[in-house]
């Protein structure tokens, strides 16, 4: 439904490589998983509709403890939401959803995509380190790569 391995020349090869190695860093020491969605333009006037409708396309809530989150942002239309899963979104509260959001907003003020991108999974990955630690049962259950849609 939404391909995986087409490019879009959003970001660079190196900025790709700096976003996905940030995923694969924040999701070390967690059982939690964070997933970044691009895409040209939003099919929806709330940006947090379309998060969820791919959140759920992706299947990120069948994640074993319901910790999964989504980045999702609509670079020509200039619009981004995170969406969270119950097991975390429920922990961490509305609050600190909606500072993450502020934080990369300032980033992307100052055409710092790829730096407000890194920055904000990183936080996330610490937050899901904090509620959901790594143990030894733990495993990858998703994709690590940035997801580009049309």
């Amino acid at each position: 439904m939404f391909p995986s391995s087409k490019k879009r020349e959003f970001f660079t090869p190196d900025q790709q490589q700096l976003m996905v190695k940030a995923i694969q860093e924040a999701e070390t020491n967690t059982s939690g998983e964070v997933r970044l969605f691009v895409e040209s333009k939003c099919k929806y006037v709330d940006p947090v509709d379309r998060a969820k409708e791919i959140f759920f396309s992706l299947k990120m809530e069948q994640t074993k403890d319901r910790n999964a989150v989504l980045l999702y942002m609509a670079i020509n239309d200039r619009q981004l939401a995170l969406f969270a899963d119950e097991g975390i979104y429920q922990r961490l509260g509305a609050n600190y959803w909606n500072e993450e959001v502020r934080k990369i907003i300032r980033s992307f003020t100052k055409d710092d995509y790829t730096g407000g991108i890194c920055a904000v999974i990183n936080d996330i990955g610490e937050a899901l380190k904090s509620e959901f630690p790594y143990e030894r049962s733990d495993k990858n259950e998703l994709p690590d790569e940035i997801i580009f849609g049309n």
